[in-house]
């Protein structure tokens, strides 16, 4: 097959594609949502902590409140920094 015939047939797919709209059955759909919702509401289980540090979020929680240092993104200020903005030595 040459380019010409090949890109035709690309094209012609790509236009099936993109124009195409199948009916939708949405009764069968409505039948899965419900099937998923009915699966999902008969086992609550609690989700997984996958934080390793949660167990020290309790305890040591406190000290983020506190820290004069952090701004409201925990992060420190450079305020006190003896550098410029352009990060070199006055």
């Amino acid at each position: 097959m040459g380019r010409g015939r090949q890109k035709a047939k690309q094209r012609k797919v790509a236009r099936n594609l993109k124009y195409y709209t199948p009916e939708t059955d949405y009764a069968a759909l409505e039948r899965e949502l419900r099937q998923q919702n009915g699966a999902s509401e008969g086992k609550q289980t609690q989700p997984k902590d996958d934080d390793p540090y949660a167990a020290y979020y309790d305890q040591y929680g406190e000290y983020e409140e506190e820290d004069p240092w952090a701004d409201e993104y925990g992060e420190y200020n450079d305020a006190d920094d003896h550098r410029g903005g352009d990060g070199r030595d006055r």
